[in-house]
């Protein structure tokens, strides 16, 4: 019986740990190194989940004017070239943010699955370039939006005609799978049934031995 229990036991933490922690896929934020100067970004972050529209990548001391648009990390960024950019995820996600910075008021907006808004985030300034921009602002500015029922789409909007942001260090938080949440709760029944019928057996043996010393 306490084998049984243990059996349990090791199932609940191999299903917690499925569950609950971070995809391969979205382990790292994704930093665009590794790209070459003005790369056109598509699929290249598919096998992490996440393909790209509209976003080219800039290389610092290249095409990037790093003094004005400074990477948050590395070397290298991606702009909004020839309109928004658009992310489309393989899977929901529950939470996608990034920094950016922006010469036009920047707008996040996310999807569900059947195209629905679900989630907007607003930059707080017009411009926070780093020399030029708004007073009190400064570059990379860490922006994102959330919704539990999950992410399919975000779309990333300054000035419509593109040219007017950078985006580096995407961050993606993955929704738990349903299955994975149904198995786990029915592991921990199975472990509560188990504790249970076992307190009911011993019960029943504790009255036994009780009638058997009355008599």
């Amino acid at each position: 019986m306490k084998w049984g229990i243990a059996c349990c036991l090791v199932s609940l933490v191999t299903f917690s740990f499925a569950t609950f922690s971070p995809l391969p896929a979205y382990a790292t934020p994704i930093d665009f190194e590794g790209l070459s100067d003005l790369e056109v970004v598509t699929t290249q972050f598919s096998g992490m989940g996440v393909t790209f529209t509209n976003a080219t990548a800039l290389t610092s001391g290249l095409s990037l004017n790093q003094f004005e648009f400074p990477p948050h990390s590395g070397t290298h960024v991606v702009f909004d070239n020839f309109g928004p950019i658009t992310l489309t995820f393989s899977v929901p996600v529950q939470q996608v943010g990034g920094f950016f910075t922006y010469f036009a008021p920047l707008t996040l907006t996310a999807f569900d699955l059947g195209g629905s808004p679900v989630a907007v985030s607003l930059s707080i300034f017009t411009s926070n370039l780093a020399l030029s921009g708004d007073p009190g602002s400064s570059p990379n500015e860490f922006l994102q939006v959330a919704h539990m029922g999950g992410i399919s789409t975000l779309v990333i909007s300054a000035d419509p005609s593109g040219g007017s942001f950078t985006l580096d260090d995407l961050k993606v938080t993955p929704v738990p799978e349903p299955a994975s949440l149904f198995l786990l709760g029915s592991v921990l029944s199975g472990i509560l049934l188990q504790k249970w019928r076992e307190k009911r057996k011993n019960r029943f043996t504790c009255a036994g031995d009780a009638t058997i010393k009355l008599n």
